[in-house]
């Protein structure tokens, strides 16, 4: 089976155990919004609820994914990923259709999409996806 976006190894583990804590049958939405320091952001949360009309559904190991029509169309291909750095844990989503992204991980533009980066305080740079 094609997956449109598919979870790391690791993804599928930290997923397993936070569905595993809330003691729940969730599936893991993920979405795209505007905003962010470059133009548009991703979003991610656990979900009890059934899918919504028109998302599309993905499962992989027993993990449910649930993605909106909009939000595919920027992630086709995508990852998502959990990652291990010095201030802790945490997903990441790795993006082919990002034509740049902040160094936040959180944030990226589209091939055409206006928005630059920087995110000021916070120390987002910009670096090519």
């Amino acid at each position: 089976m094609l997956f449109m976006i598919t979870l790391s190894e690791r993804a599928v583990v930290e997923l397993k155990t936070l569905i595993e804590q809330e003691a729940k049958d969730a599936a893991l939405r993920v979405w795209v919004a505007g905003g962010g320091c470059s133009g548009l952001s991703y979003g991610m949360a656990l979900d009890d609820n059934a899918p919504e009309e028109g998302d599309s559904v993905f499962e992989q190991d027993g993990i449910k994914l649930f993605v909106d029509p909009l939000s595919l169309g920027y992630m086709e291909g995508a990852t998502v990923d959990y990652v291990e750095e010095a201030l802790g844990g945490g997903f990441k989503i790795e993006n082919p259709n990002a034509s740049s992204s902040c160094g936040c991980g959180s944030s990226f533009s589209a091939e055409g999409g206006g928005g630059g980066c920087g995110c000021g305080g916070g120390g987002c740079g910009c670096g090519g996806h």
